[in-house]
Parts: structure tokens; sequence; C-alpha cells
């Protein structure tokens, strides 16, 4: 240990007889360091991002979702019907729920887009029949009141939770609890409020982005009763009608393992000529994606590390070329220290010490800047994630202490290989 501890003494002396020479050769190290951890957080902050979008859903879920059909198979006898007549029955949640034994909770839900009023303060929202396991399943927070119960649907109340820019909106300066806001025709009391929550993220080519900030939750029951199943709407002097009875339905099973097993069941139930042979009626299983998503992460991520480690690369030939020039200028030293009694071992100690003091120190400062750069990107853009890891640190620095071996221990065997006499007659 004292022999190391001598040769780092006079390895930081050798250095720093040539400050700025050693300075634009740890700059290599550094940049190259500072790319791997930098890329790689960024990619785990997307990758994280992108599969919490997914675990929001739920990987033990399984959502069959009501899809409008395409102009073909809207067409009855070769023309459109009047009314489209699509999507999910409630025979169909029925059916599935008696057939499935493995479906530990359901959650139908009936969604209707719809001007909620109160007095002159309005807004174009959603409206979301559905029941009490809504606000588990979605992972919303009550911030004032209460959700719905299962009696608000078995007893048909006209009772409504309100999302929190709905209430914002519609009570600006008021406790909304226990006023009425009015949904087409009816009035339904405020009996809750739930917290602000995420956006979720489009899912695939099934699911699309949703805004749980503008919804009010009313039982499916009175939704049932007061809505109907047909919708008109007006659009330049142009009648459109839909019938849709269930626009989701979310099955949740005990455990992961059964979500496979699953899925085929729940498909015989619904699809064919039978139940649905427009093809209007579509499954997301959440767990699957979440698969996929991580797969996808870890070649982004390993993609994205390989671009950065060639920098690292480049920085430890820069090491090579520099202590290949430090052993030219040193060969009368080596000569004398080879005379004075120094084994071949101790002149290749000495600048394989050098090396990894180059690298070491370019190592560490790269770190803390691969860690201050994704700060620096996420408060310029909020939007884009990164998330520094443990691993990713501990990989690039133990690249850059192995790149400065690696590409020192040439220089470092050729300076003891020297003969002593040669070296000591160098000029």
């Amino acid at each position: 240990m004292r022999r190391i501890w001598r040769g780092l003494k006079l390895g930081m002396k050798s250095l720093l007889l040539h400050k700025l020479r050693s300075g634009l050769t740890v700059l290599g190290i550094v940049f190259g360091v500072a790319a791997v951890i930098s890329m790689l957080a960024i990619a785990e902050g997307s990758s994280r991002d992108a599969q919490e979008q997914i675990k929001a859903l739920g990987a033990t879920n399984i959502i069959v979702r009501s899809v409008k059909p395409s102009d073909e198979a809207q067409a009855s006898g070769g023309r459109p019907a009047r009314i489209l007549n699509y999507g999910i029955k409630y025979a169909d949640y029925d059916r599935i729920l008696a057939t499935v034994p493995t479906i530990k909770k359901a959650l139908p839900i009936r969604e209707i887009r719809k001007q909620i009023r109160r007095l002159q303060h309005y807004l174009d929202g959603r409206v979301v029949g559905t029941t009490q396991d809504y606000a588990d399943f979605n992972m919303l927070q009550v911030d004032r009141g209460r959700f719905l119960t299962a009696a608000d649907n078995e007893k048909y109340q006209n009772y409504a939770v309100l999302a929190a820019t709905t209430s914002k909106t519609l009570f600006p300066y008021e406790d909304p609890i226990g006023q009425s806001v009015k949904l087409g025709s009816d009035y339904y009391t405020v009996v809750g409020v739930t917290k602000e929550r995420e956006s979720s993220a489009g899912v695939g080519g099934s699911l699309a982005a949703q805004d749980f900030n503008k919804d009010v939750y009313i039982p499916l029951n009175t939704c049932r009763v007061r809505f109907g199943e047909k919708i008109v709407n007006s659009r330049s002097g142009s009648m459109e009608a839909e019938e849709t009875q269930l626009s989701q339905i979310t099955l949740q099973v005990a455990t992961i393992e059964q979500v496979q097993p699953t899925v085929p069941i729940i498909k015989a139930a619904y699809e064919g000529e039978k139940f649905h042979p427009k093809k209007d009626v579509e499954m997301t299983v959440p767990y699957d994606l979440l698969l996929a998503a991580q797969r996808t992460a870890r070649q982004f991520s390993i993609i994205l590390g390989t671009i950065a480690a060639i920098s690292l690369l480049v920085g430890g030939i820069g090491i090579m070329n520099i202590m290949l020039a430090t052993v030219t200028e040193r060969t009368r030293e080596i000569g004398i220290r080879r005379a004075l009694g120094a084994k071949r071992k101790d002149i290749t100690q000495q600048f394989l010490i050098e090396t990894v003091v180059l690298s070491g120190v370019g190592g560490l400062l790269g770190v803390s800047m691969g860690i201050a750069i994704p700060q620096i990107i996420v408060y310029f853009i909020p939007d884009q994630k990164a998330f520094v890891t443990g691993s990713s640190v501990m990989l690039a620095f133990s690249i850059s202490v192995a790149i400065g071996i690696l590409f020192g221990l040439y220089p470092a065997r050729r300076a003891a290989l020297m003969d002593p006499i040669e070296a000591l007659r160098h000029e």
C-alpha cells in the first residue's frame, strides 16, 4: 500500500506538470460519462412515464370497449343505418359475468358528452354513468363529500360527483356539496368532489387519452333511465343518432397469472357473428402493453447507452495517445529508475496509476455533470421525464475506470519493456 501511495503522489505530480494537457484528456472522459448517464436517465424517465400510464389501467385488468364500426360495417343491406347501433350491450355484460369464473370485479361504464350547467356557468365535459367501484379502478381520490355508493345506483338517485375542473368551473366561489347541476333536462344533487388527477395518455390504438378532471359521475342506473340508450347529435343541419348501451367494461381478475387464460374466454363471450358481426367491440390488456413497453424501454436504453459509450471510447483513445507521448518524454526518467533498481512491474504500475487517476477524476466529474444535465433538461422542458438510476451511475463510472486501465496498459507495458541502457542514452 505504501508503494501504491508513493506511486499515486508521483503520478499526480507528473500530471500536474502538464495541467492543460491533462485537463483536455480528462474532458473526453467527463463528456463520455455525462453522456451515458444523461441519455440513460432520459430513456428511463420516458420509459417510467409510459409504464405508469399503463399501470394506471391495472395490470390485473382487462378492458372491453365499444368502438364505432367502419363505414362498410355500418351499412345495412347496402345502405347506411339511420340509427347507428353498436358497442357493448347489457346482455354482453351479463353473459361475460356468467361465463368467466376468474373475474373478481366488473365495472360497467357509460360515457356521454354533455354540457354541464349551473346557473350561468357551463362546461362541455363527460357524463360518466358508473358504479361505486369506479374510483378504485381509476385511482380517483375524493376531495370533499363522498363518491357514489351501491345504494345510489340501486335507488336510481339523481346524485352527482364532480371532478376537480368541473367543480371549479361551475362553483368558483361556493362549496358545491348539496348544490345542484343540470345535465340534459334533469337536475342532480352534488354529493362529492374528486381531487385533480393527471390525464391518461392514449394507449395503443384502442384507448384514447382521457381527461378525468372534466367529468361528472352519476349512478349507472340513473344514467340509463335519464339519458336512455339513444344519443341524437345535430351537426350543420344534419341529424345523427347513435345507440350504445355501455361504453366500456373493466374486468378485474385476482392475480396477474390469471390474465392470459381469461382473455380468450372473454373474447368467446362477445366475439363472432352471433353477437357483434360489425366488429364494434375491442379488448385491451394492460399487462400485455406493460410487457411490450418494458421490452421497448430496454431496447431504447441499450441503443442510447451504446451511442453514449462511443464517446467514452473516444476519451479512452485520447488517454492512450497522451500516455504514449508521456512515455516518450520520460524515457530518460524510466532509464534512471530502472538503473536504480526499479522493476518492470514498478514502471507498469506507475503509468497505470496515472491513467487510472485521469480516468477516475474524469469519471467523478462526469457523474456530477451527468446527474445535473437531466435536471436542467426537466427544468426547461417540464413535459420531459428523466430519472437517474444508481446502476447507470455505477456503470458509467466503472466503464470510465476500466477504459483508463485498458487504454493505459499498452503505454505502461511499452515503458516497462524499455532497455535501461538505451533509455539512459535517450536525449
